[in-house]
C-alpha cells in the first residue's frame, strides 16, 4: 500500500477505539448493505473495526475475508476473534503491495479509509472486479482529512474504468463515500 501513509500497527488501538465507534457508528453505517449468506471482502481491515460487525450481518451462512497488508493488524484481529463463533466466519488474508491476491469470489468489497494508501489504485480495483460476480458491489469510503473532493473524483473515475458503475455517492462531516455495482463482464 506503498505511499508511506499506511497506518502503523502501533496505532491500531486508535483504529478500534470507543471514540471512533461513537463518531463513525459502524452499525448504522453498515445497515442495508449486508445480507445473510453473503461473502464479503473487508479490504484494509486493520484490527477489525468493521470486520466483526460485517460477520454478524452475513450470519453463519456467510463469510468475511479480512485482508490487510500488515501481518501485525491481522494478528490483532486473530486475537480478537479467537475462541468466538466469528473464527468460523472470518478468514484472514495478507495482501501484497501490488494487489489483493485473492483467489476466491465475493459478493461485496468493503474498502474503508484505505484507497488513498495505495500506490496503484487501479491494480487493486481490477483485483476487486475480478473477485466480484456480476451482481457484486464495491463500497469505498475515504477520510476528508486525507482525500480532497478532486482526489476522490479520481478514485471514482478509476473504479469506473475498472468495470464499476457508480450507484450512490454521499458525504458526511468526516467521510466521502461511493458505492458501485460491478458491470457485467464479457
Amino acid at each position: 500500500m506503498g505511499r508511506g501513509h499506511v497506518c502503523p500497527v502501533c496505532l491500531a488501538s486508535a483504529l478500534d477505539s470507543g471514540l471512533r465507534r461513537l463518531l463513525q457508528r459502524p452499525g448504522r453505517l453498515l445497515d442495508g448493505y449486508f445480507k445473510e449468506g453473503m461473502k464479503v471482502l473487508d479490504f484494509g481491515c486493520g484490527p477489525g473495526f468493521f470486520t466483526v460487525e460485517i460477520a454478524e450481518r452475513v450470519g453463519k451462512s456467510g463469510s468475511v475475508v479480512a485482508a490487510d497488508l500488515q501481518e501485525g493488524m491481522l494478528d490483532i484481529l486473530r486475537r480478537k476473534i479467537r475462541g468466538t463463533d466469528m473464527e468460523d466466519r472470518i478468514t484472514l488474508h495478507k495482501s501484497s503491495e501490488q494487489g489483493v491476491d485473492l483467489s476466491q469470489k465475493v459478493d461485496f468489497v468493503f474498502a474503508f479509509y484505505v484507497m488513498h494508501e495505495l500506490e496503484n489504485q487501479t491494480a487493486f480495483l481490477d483485483d476487486f472486479r475480478m473477485a466480484l460476480g456480476s451482481k457484486g458491489m464495491l463500497y469505498i469510503a475515504e477520510p476528508k482529512a486525507h482525500v480532497t473532493k478532486r482526489g476522490f473524483d479520481r478514485t471514482i473515475e478509476r473504479a469506473e474504468t475498472s468495470g464499476f458503475s457508480l450507484i450512490d455517492r454521499y458525504s458526511t462531516f468526516m467521510t466521502r463515500v461511493a458505492v458501485f455495482k460491478a458491470t457485467v463482464q464479457d
